[in-house]
């Protein structure tokens, strides 16, 4: 196995000081173990790249002229995460630090006619967000598109049982000549996936099976550190198969106490006994349907996101003691409440756009993903999603 290319010099500059914060040159070379002419070339590349700006210099004591001092230009431009469904669209837009300055959430693209009006909705609302944000369009380097359904590699849409409409398109294609930047697409639930384990609940996990249970099922796969894909793009779309009593066509659940999920578990909490037993064989059923995911690729974590995520107690603690019983072994696999909530798949998409298009967005090679903070409301970062579980469906 060869060892991965070492990080160019001008990356690993960017790099500290987007992360570590301002520095001289001098401060440069000795932490980054390189020579002053090294640092100098790279500190000049940067400003070519319009990524760094001069910072205030430092309080010193000694006589003369204080060293210019670098800092990261998180501000120089934007990256935006669009996650698209049914119910809302959600956009999150991020600086080139990774912060997230402004994030909103848009009706879903149900009530439009066809496939084009969704999309014009889709690219209505992101100009609205950045508007709303005070962002120019020129200062947008990369977008992240998450979707529901199968898409390539290109950011075709394969198929889609939720917006069937687009089947066939290149989504991607048609938000890149609307922006005039890089888009990248892919699976809602594969990103959703991806977010909780770069700014989630499974951050020091490597093999993760993340799980979507709303109204319908489907899984997105973290293993060795990166989501699993597949040679068809298909990776994770098991509901209709893997979890039995689903609509074998679109992976729908269908409940019969009630109209909705969030009506069943309320007459639940309200002693109904037939969605009480209804809930019960649910938990069954699903607890069946990832022990059979489990067996098949031994996850460290299993994350639990989607609408019935926030049914807390009611779904989570019966469905650990199912999901053991339907194993069998001696060892147990954690379950986790996903941390982001709704706001997943959206920060999920800015985690894509920044590793698919980092040389756009920065104007430089080899700079990692940065660490995406999201939205910090009232002193605390909004990792809870406050949504009921009537609201989340």
């Amino acid at each position: 196995m060869s060892n991965p290319a070492p990080t160019p010099i001008v990356a690993r500059a960017a790099l500290q000081l987007r992360d570590g914060g301002a520095a001289t040159v001098n401060e440069l070379a000795t932490t980054l173990g390189l020579s002053r002419t090294s640092v100098e070339n790279a500190v000049g590349a940067l400003g070519d790249a319009e990524v760094i700006i001069e910072a205030p210099a430092a309080n010193g004591r000694g006589a003369g002229r204080p060293a210019r001092r670098y800092a990261f230009d998180s501000e120089a431009g934007a990256v935006v995460g669009v996650d698209i469904g049914a119910a809302s669209i959600r956009v999150a837009i991020a600086d080139l630090g990774g912060r997230v300055v402004a994030q909103q959430t848009f009706a879903g693209v149900s009530e439009e006619r066809d496939g084009a009006s969704k999309l014009a909705a889709v690219i209505a609302d992101v100009r609205t967000a950045l508007d709303d944000a005070g962002i120019p369009l020129s200062r947008v380097r990369a977008i992240g598109v998450a979707l529901p359904g199968i898409v390539d590699d290109a950011g075709r849409v394969t198929a889609s049982v939720v917006i069937p409409d687009w089947s066939g398109i290149d989504i991607g294609s048609h938000i890149r000549q609307a922006f005039g930047c890089p888009v990248a697409v892919d699976n809602g639930v594969r990103l959703a996936a991806v977010a909780e384990h770069h700014l989630g609940v499974a951050q020091l996990v490597d093999d993760v099976l993340y799980l979507s249970v709303g109204n319908r099922i489907a899984a997105g796969l973290i293993l060795g550190g990166s989501p699993r894909r597949g040679i068809h793009n298909a990776a994770g779309d098991i509901g209709r198969l893997a979890f039995r009593g689903l609509n074998t066509e679109t992976g729908q659940i269908t409940w019969r106490a009630a109209d909705t999920a969030a009506e069943v578990f309320e007459l639940a909490r309200d002693g109904d006994a037939a969605a009480t037993a209804e809930i019960d064989a649910f938990v069954t059923e699903l607890a069946h349907g990832i022990a059979t995911l489990v067996l098949t690729v031994d996850p460290a974590m299993i994350v639990i996101g989607g609408g019935l995520s926030a049914a807390h107690g009611q779904l989570l603690d019966p469905l650990r003691e199912r999901l053991q019983r339907s194993i069998g072994l001696p060892f147990q696999v954690p379950i986790a409440e996903a941390r982001l909530g709704a706001d997943a798949a959206a920060h999920g998409a800015l985690v894509h756009a920044f590793r698919r298009h980092s040389t756009a967005v920065y104007g430089i090679e080899g700079l990692p993903v940065p660490s995406v903070t999201p939205l910090i409301h009232d002193g605390s970062a909004d990792a809870a999603d406050p949504m009921t579980l009537e609201e989340r469906l």
